[in-house]
């Protein structure tokens, strides 16, 4: 299971700059994602050969100029509750302030290990001030200046440093498909829907105490882990940011999952938190079903299946070959469907195609469509082979991979899709030097 990074802190104290620099240094390190735009506050490092996610807390507090202590408080908790690194951070310009002071009472208490990193410190002379914030009790400070990115390099070494090493091979070879999704859209009823009432095969993952509950699901010729993130929460706990609270929960079900189903709420229609889980699935190359439930109470008149599946898929693109189905997990329609639907996207992430028959069908399409001319010079594919990853990727050899663009990769992705069958699974297209 991946590590999580949590920055957290006041507003206006370079929070998402800091976080833009540290996204951005996986993209000199790691291909580029084809086709996903970034969402702003969740984003994947890589640093030092290892890799985690790191979460801004700074982009889910509403009308940043009068946020209030107690928002930014829930914030806190929540960051600390999910996170396994929390990075504070506080500015050199305004030193410490009352919040700033609220902040650190909170994450001396804990049991994990906390960064405290002190930002705009451009100059030497700032370099002095940094001092005071020694007085918040959270041990070594990290002077850095997002603006420029000088001190990241420091702040990155120590803290991959700190991360544990989550052993892959705990995970049986069984798949692991999590049930993730906006609050109140039905999680749970479709989970006690499939699993009736046998809640007691549960076995939680070790390391973390109030993680997703595991469910090992055997019926019907099927067998895998259900991975549930709802209802995990104490009600009286959940007037937080329900956005942020639900992308804390997500990242952690979907790092661990092989396919995620995607429950929306039919009622409601897709929203951008829905696009937004959507993206980290995709990130994360998962494989994924997307499930509309409470279709028993929809008025068929007024929206039929065919336009709402449409509108969805407009709005998942470009990634937009996933099955959608319609279910409701309190009559249980269709819901033995999406079980089949969720272990077929399964086999798919999982397949290779061997080399010969992909070069065939591959080598035919470039030549019915050439890369387009970069500067007068001529774009040759020679070649064509999966690479060897948890999930499907494609190597295409050729004499200028630097000039190949988006659009073209997206073509080759097309065609791929086209001729095997990849339904639901992300898939990565390379472009390599032969």
């Amino acid at each position: 299971m991946g590590n999580i990074v949590a920055i957290v802190g006041r507003p206006n104290v370079g929070k998402s700059t800091f976080f833009n620099r540290l996204t951005e240094t996986r993209k000199a390190i790691v291909d580029e994602i084809s086709g996903v735009t970034r969402d702003r506050h969740y984003g994947k490092v890589f640093w030092n050969g290892k890799e985690f996610s790191i979460i801004d807390t700074g982009g889910y507090v509403s009308n940043s100029d009068d946020v209030f202590e107690e928002e930014i408080r829930k914030q806190v908790l929540l960051a600390i509750e999910e996170a396994d690194v929390v990075i504070f951070m506080t500015d050199v310009v305004s030193g410490i302030t009352d919040l700033d002071l609220t902040v650190a009472e909170l994450l001396r208490r804990i049991q994990k290990p906390v960064i405290l990193v002190v930002n705009k410190v451009d100059n030497s002379e700032r370099f002095y001030d940094i001092n005071e914030f020694y007085k918040l009790g959270l041990g070594e400070v990290y002077p850095v200046s997002s603006i420029n990115g000088s001190g990241t390099g420091e702040i990155l070494d120590y803290l991959t440093g700190l991360l544990t090493e989550h052993p892959e091979e705990q995970k049986e070879e069984i798949p692991y498909i999590a049930v993730v999704g906006r609050p109140n859209v039905g999680k749970s009823s479709l989970i006690n829907a499939l699993i009736g009432e046998e809640r007691t095969i549960v076995t939680p993952v070790s390391g973390t105490t109030r993680d997703s509950i595991h469910t090992r699901y055997r019926k019907f010729n099927h067998d895998f882990i259900l991975v549930d993130t709802a209802g995990l929460r104490k009600k009286s706990k959940v007037k937080e940011n329900l956005e942020f609270y639900s992308i804390m929960r997500s990242v952690r079900a979907i790092e661990h999952a092989d396919v995620c189903m995607l429950l929306l709420d039919a009622t409601i229609g897709i929203e951008s938190q829905d696009v937004s889980i959507f993206h980290l699935i995709e990130r994360n190359r998962k494989g994924v079903v997307v499930l509309v439930n409470k279709w028993d109470v929809v008025d068929k008149d007024t929206m039929s299946a065919k336009k709402y599946e449409a509108s969805i898929r407009k709005r998942l693109e470009p990634f937009s070959d996933v099955p959608v189905l319609f279910i409701s997990a309190l009559t249980k329609q269709r819901i033995h469907k999406a079980l089949e639907e969720t272990v077929t996207v399964y086999e798919n992430r999982k397949k290779k195609i061997p080399t010969s028959k992909l070069n065939a069908v591959m080598l035919k399409a470039v030549e019915e469509y050439n890369p387009p001319a970069v500067k007068g010079k001529f774009i040759k594919i020679k070649y064509v082979t999966q690479l060897p990853t948890h999930a499907p990727s494609f190597a295409f050899f050729c004499n200028l991979p630097q000039y190949v663009r988006e659009p073209y990769k997206r073509y080759l992705e097309n065609q791929i899709r086209k001729n095997f069958n990849f339904t639901g699974v992300p898939i990565q297209i390379f472009m390599r030097k032969k």
